[in-house]
């Protein structure tokens, strides 16, 4: 089935796409892409990180114009000029990266720049027509938070599902979602698919742009699939399958790694002294008597828990970003004091955070920039700038980790998530790490990225570097880990060895159940 098959069921499209495309200096994003979407059916959009499925969504969403092409809508030819014009015509693009304002109520983000009032010309905001709105929008997603709650202090799984009513507002006929599970939990990922089914049988078409195929298989009517900014083929209902999406992605299979059980790495764990030893170890927000646990040399430690477990905070504290209020902290046997990221860089830590564009990089600067910003130590001579030495690491890093781009002086914000989160392991990697935490590395990353990440942290582990993994993808929990420890609200209720692991026994110490 191609991208632009139409079904007997499926008679006037709603928006068709023919030859977009677009180039940004030397490199053409979008290659005379095609799509064409119906009433009443959800459509996978997916590729690898870099394939054009953000730019081209852009264009439909009237964020970019294409360099050619032509766009309709109800079957007349349109110039989607700005996201103003694209709304008017009922098609709404929830970003992956949210678009809410931190220190604003939440009533007050879902109708910015569309605010009810009364009084005629004088304009008087009517607070509590938005309130009566905002609670039935709330509702609607199932989302249970006050509207007059300040949105900085939601999760960001509770931002998303802001970002999504917000689009509801609008009555979209054509809503597009980029990555939109990628910070829910699986109950929030549930309601989500169930919103999604509800609107489609309300006659919304929804564009699903996700790297999670599973949830693809149980939700799309079709697939269409990009690949180098081409149109790389579509699969029908029946021909949905996570080998077929992998193949029509990168063009061959793959087979994701598996943490082998008798590695010579894991071997080495059990022979040397920990990395890194925290006993009853406590920051502001925890509780309990703390976390204690180890991590040696050659071993990947999984960090499983819910949304809101710790499981961050923790890596924050171990790294220095929050303060140590109990405990104790060793690092190769010797206790150690870590105040600050510095400290723990000097001790061989490295984190890479959760939130990559947010924590991990200064998206207005270039990858050499962002290459080489914690390594200033090393790339210097006299005390002044090394340039040539800062070239060649960001170079070495580019290669090493086969970063996409047309060159070092990039600007980090216009890569792909993909390349981005390789731009941050590779800033980390320079520094020669004996403990590396990853939290949620694969969060936002195409399969084929995926599979280099977990070639490299096995890569590590056989040079005898300990990994902290903190991941709410179970699978890779499961499957990447020598053992896991598990969080819940604040504290950890238990670990589990590869004979032990299991969706069940994770879930129930997740959900706080120890016994």
């Amino acid at each position: 089935m191609t991208a632009g098959a139409m079904t007997s069921a499926q008679a006037v499209p709603l928006l068709e796409a023919f030859g977009i495309s677009k180039r940004y200096g030397g490199a053409q994003a979008l290659d005379r892409v095609a799509l064409t979407l119906f009433p009443a059916e959800v459509v996978a959009l997916i590729g690898e990180n870099g394939a054009g499925k953000s730019t081209f969504m852009k264009t439909l969403g009237g964020i970019v114009q294409p360099d050619e092409g032509t766009l309709k809508v109800d079957g007349k030819l349109v110039r989607l000029e700005n996201p103003a014009a694209a709304m008017a015509l009922g098609i709404s693009l929830i970003h992956q990266e949210l678009n809410l304002a931190e220190n604003l109520s939440v009533d007050a983000n879902l109708f910015l720049g569309r605010e009810k009032t009364f009084g005629g010309w004088l304009g008087f905001l009517s607070r509590s027509a938005m309130r009566q709105h905002a609670v039935r929008l709330l509702d609607r997603v199932g989302l249970d938070v006050s509207p007059d709650e300040r949105l900085g202090n939601l999760t960001p799984g509770q931002k998303q599902m802001v970002e999504i009513a917000r689009s509801l507002s609008l009555d979209a006929r054509i809503l597009i979602m980029d990555e939109p599970t990628s910070s829910l939990t699986q109950k929030e990922t549930d309601r989500l698919l169930e919103l999604i089914r509800e609107l489609k049988a309300q006659g919304v078409c929804v564009v699903y742009i996700s790297h999670r195929l599973r949830e693809v298989e149980a939700i799309a009517d079709r697939v269409v699939g990009l690949r180098d900014g081409k149109n790389a083929g579509g699969l029908a209902r029946n021909e949905i399958d996570y080998n077929a999406m992998v193949r029509m992605m990168v063009g061959r299979n793959i087979k994701l790694f598996n943490r082998p059980e008798s590695s010579l790495s894991q071997k080495a764990a059990h022979a040397n002294e920990p990395i890194l030893k925290v006993v009853e170890f406590c920051h502001a927000h925890s509780q309990g008597n703390g976390v204690t646990l180890e991590i040696r040399p050659g071993e990947i430690v999984g960090m499983a828990g819910l949304i809101g477990s710790g499981r961050t905070e923790f890596a924050e504290a171990v790294f220095g970003l929050r303060q140590k209020t109990k405990g104790t902290l060793w690092v190769h046997g010797k206790e150690q004091t870590v105040k600050s990221p510095q400290d723990a860089m000097k001790l061989g830590i490295a984190l890479v955070p959760e939130d990559r564009r947010k924590h991990g990089l200064i998206l207005a600067d270039s990858i050499k920039g962002n290459i080489s910003l914690p390594n200033l130590d090393s790339l210097h001579l006299l005390k002044l700038l090394n340039f040539r030495a800062i070239a060649s690491a960001a170079h070495h890093g580019v290669k090493s980790l086969r970063v996409r781009t047309t060159g070092i002086a990039k600007l980090t914000g216009q890569l792909s998530g993909g390349n981005q989160q390789k731009v941050v392991l590779s800033k980390w990697l320079h520094r020669k790490p004996k403990l590396l935490i990853l939290d949620e590395p694969t969060r936002g990353v195409d399969v084929g990225a995926k599979k280099e990440i977990y070639d490299l942290m096995q890569q590590l582990t056989d040079q005898g570097v300990g990994i902290l993994m903190i991941s709410s993808d179970m699978e890779e929990v499961m499957h990447i880990s020598d053992r896991v420890v598990v969080m819940h609200e604040g504290k950890r209720t238990g670990e589990l060895n590869r004979q032990e692991m299991n969706e069940e026994s994770i879930m129930r110490l997740a959900t706080g159940t120890v016994s």
